[in-house]
């Protein structure tokens, strides 16, 4: 291993990163492993490139030294950024799985017991099919989620990363609320975000910001298509600021519009759900518990919304198309994954559907600590109301007093979920 001092984290974190990987890789009784996904290669090494889409692996013998396939074009990444020593590049011209089976036989690893990624979207079946066709001395088995084993819980300098990384999710959030405007059309909004994501120290995300305005809200994963912002709109926004590939994210919602009543209660059931969240996570609990306290306080509602995904998901280092690490752990009923100081999830209790033709969200990027969790961001809650200046205060009062007759139902329900 190169130790090197320019790299994202020192290199004592690299170390322990890679020295628990071969911990896993010997309880699976394996002598090295492929691993080809971005995510992971960058975990464990601190490459990134946006070529991902060529073939390119992380070779980590048990006991050897680790090499790296790549194409020829991205040996600068690896001479640039990373600590590995030993590469093996191929040309545009070349065959990269012919370069991987040539560099498992160079290491000795040709009749070896090799793990690889077989859920990786950047190692096809058609490949794969080609390594356990030529390389019929070895064993080849599945070793798919090895290193997100390791991911998912954020050691202290990670956490320090995604802090840098939530300081420009807040500052593109607050620049793309100030952006919204009746005339002013989703792709401003959109530029305003990104411009001040970028001037906070942002740096490109795994996917560009969500804004969505009137109707278009309840388009899944919509984001703007150059629809002009009316008077009595709602906007839907949400942004995921990324540092070194590191990310956090948040949902937001402004009105054009006075404050109704369903629209009210929408927010105030977002912000129940949050607050129960911030009072009642901690380490024990199963991600399963955790979803139905949010989906419990978000489903007893009168304003015809629901919440139709699951209620949150892992996030931290991503490339596109999504920056969510949900693949690898979700707030979702039914799984038994218990929760461990150190986790950051994106908790999304949004409500799809108010009134039957409005989306809206307030969501919430938490650090599950030692007892309980926390934010990452210091960010108001409240929907931001551009309503017409006369009407705003009766319209929110109005709302307000309505609201009050389903506060005991919503303590009722965090109270019947402090036994979760």
């Amino acid at each position: 291993m190169n130790k090197r001092d320019d790299m994202t984290f020192p290199p004592e974190e690299y170390e322990r990163r890679l020295n628990e990987l071969r911990a896993r890789i010997a309880e699976r009784h394996l002598d090295a492993v492929v691993i080809s996904d971005p995510e992971n290669i960058m975990y464990l090494t601190d490459y990134q490139t946006t070529g991902y889409s060529f073939f390119q692996a992380l070779v980590v013998p048990l006991e050897q030294e680790p090499f790296m396939i790549t194409r020829s074009l991205e040996a600068s990444n690896i001479v640039a950024r990373t600590w590995v020593e030993h590469m093996r590049p191929y040309p545009d011209t070349g065959d990269a799985i012919q370069m991987l089976v040539d560099a498992l036989r160079e290491f000795g690893l040709d009749k070896k017991r090799i793990g690889y990624e077989r859920n990786s979207y950047f190692f096809p079946a058609y490949q794969q099919d080609r390594v356990h066709t030529t390389l019929t001395s070895a064993k080849l088995m599945d070793c798919f989620g090895i290193v997100e084993q390791g991911r998912v819980r954020k050691s202290a300098v990670e956490i320090e990363i995604m802090r840098k990384a939530a300081h420009a999710t807040e500052a593109g959030m607050r620049a793309g609320i100030d952006a919204c405007q009746p005339g002013v059309t989703e792709n401003e909004i959109g530029a305003a975000i990104s411009d001040a994501m970028f001037r906070a120290g942002g740096e490109p995300p795994a996917v560009m910001p969500y804004v969505t305005s009137g109707p278009r809200t309840m388009i899944g994963h919509a984001t703007w298509e150059g629809r002009e912002i009316q008077p009595d709109d709602h906007v839907f926004l949400e942004v995921g600021g990324c540092y070194r590939r590191y990310h956090t994210a948040m949902m937001r919602t402004v009105l054009m519009g006075d404050m109704s009543e369903s629209m009210f209660k929408g927010q105030e059931l977002m912000k129940v759900a949050l607050n129960a969240l911030h009072d009642q996570v901690q380490p024990g609990m199963t991600v399963s518990d955790v979803d139905n306290m949010v989906r419990n306080i978000i489903q007893a509602n009168d304003i015809g919304a629901q919440l139709i995904t699951r209620s949150g998901y892992s996030i931290g280092i991503a490339f596109p198309p999504s920056w969510d690490e949900g693949y690898i752990v979700s707030l979702k009923q039914g799984d038994a994954t218990v929760l461990e100081e150190g986790m950051t999830f994106h908790v999304i209790p949004w409500l799809w559907g108010i009134d039957g033709d409005k989306t809206c969200g307030i969501s919430d990027t938490i650090l599950v600590t030692e007892n309980g969790c926390e934010s990452f961001f210091d960010f108001p809650r409240d929907f931001v109301v551009r309503g017409n200046k006369g009407n705003t205060k009766k319209s929110t009062v109005t709302a307000l007093n309505s609201a009050k007759s389903n506060e005991v139902k919503n303590d009722d329900i965090i109270e019947n979920n402090e036994s979760v």
